[in-house]
């Protein structure tokens, strides 16, 4: 294979956008690993007071996580996330506005492979959430085993991030006045199985779970879709049906998290490497769907809703990827 190397000449603003975000693919990927390797191997040490103590404090912080967080400002204005969302670079784009004083489940779509766009747009202010949508403020969800890591579970809660379960998405419904924004990339896991550059697959047909959530606490539904989204990775052939994706389901099935073969590019060459492509991502959040509270709805109460999620999506979609980039003939399919 020819490796294309990179430019010595390149400016040092683009080494500092490359920096910024291969210290977020490696906060991604490695730095829960290390987090608990550091507090294994300091009990090990003269330093072993270190993971006392903070065995002590995750006893005591352990319900934080579900009731809201723990959200430092100033970790989501530092400007190693500008210089993130100029790489690629990324866009936040509002087609409507939403009212402060109510609270609101944003459906994220696609998945992508690392959810670049959704961290960029809502656990960070680098593409002005705050200035779009004043008076709320998101949250996003994150797969609940990434919050038994200690120390990494400290640092994701200062990004905004909350586990990805019922009981720390009602605790900011619930709250009165509004003002939250319950960000949930309604594919998950599993979606990332099919992220890769010209899909357009989206994992919907029987994800209702957060429509009965929204009904249950009177949040209104708001679709988001992420232009470009899938297009920062390559993934390996994995069709369904296929010796690989069979074991990637049987692993996402039992861990709770998927593991795509994904590749791009590299530090100083673009031949190959886990370093997303400087691909456009423009995020498109869609007119609110207003919701009733309903702390029991029926099946066909749950249907519906769902089915008019599904059609505004769809909706929004149409609207805009003549945009950024989508052929006229492509449309969403959802699985």
């Amino acid at each position: 294979m020819k490796i294309q190397f990179a430019p010595t000449d390149v400016p040092l603003t683009r080494r500092l956008q490359m920096a910024s975000v291969l210290q977020w693919v490696f906060s991604f990927l490695g730095l829960a690993p290390c987090c608990i390797m550091m507090f294994f191997v300091l009990m090990f040490t003269r330093f072993w007071l270190i993971s006392v103590l903070y065995a002590c404090w995750f006893f005591v912080d352990w319900e934080t996580p579900s009731k809201g967080g723990r959200r430092f400002h100033f970790l989501r204005h530092l400007r190693v996330w500008d210089y993130m969302r100029d790489y690629f670079p990324v866009k936040l784009v509002k087609t409507a506005d939403l009212d402060p004083g109510k609270n609101y489940i944003l459906g994220f779509h696609p998945h992508g492979v690392l959810v670049a766009g959704a961290f960029i747009n809502f656990c960070t202010y680098a593409t002005g959430f705050r200035k779009l949508f004043p008076g709320l403020d998101s949250f996003l969800l994150m797969l609940p085993l990434w919050f038994r890591a200690p120390f990494f579970r400290d640092y994701i809660m200062m990004a905004g991030l909350i586990p990805s379960d019922k009981e720390s998405a009602s605790y900011l419904l619930r709250r009165q006045g509004g003002g939250n924004a319950v960000v949930i990339a309604v594919g998950g896991a599993p979606e990332a199985l099919d992220a890769r550059p010209g899909a357009f697959n989206i994992l919907l047909a029987n994800k209702k779970g957060f429509v009965k959530l929204a009904m249950e606490h009177g949040a209104h539904l708001v679709p988001v879709f992420s232009f470009g989204e899938n297009e920062l990775f390559d993934q390996v052939g994995n069709p369904r049906g296929t010796c690989l994706r069979w074991i990637q389901d049987k692993l996402q099935s039992i861990m709770g998290i998927s593991l795509p073969l994904f590749h791009a590019r590299g530090i100083f060459q673009y031949s190959f490497g886990i370093i997303p492509y400087r691909k456009p991502i423009n995020t498109v959040v869609g007119r609110p769907i207003r919701v009733e509270k309903n702390e029991k709805p029926t099946e066909e109460e749950l249907d519906a809703l769902h089915q008019l999620y599904t059609e505004e999506l769809s909706q929004l979609f149409e609207e805009h990827k003549g945009k950024y980039g989508v052929p006229e003939n492509q449309h969403l399919s959802f699985v």
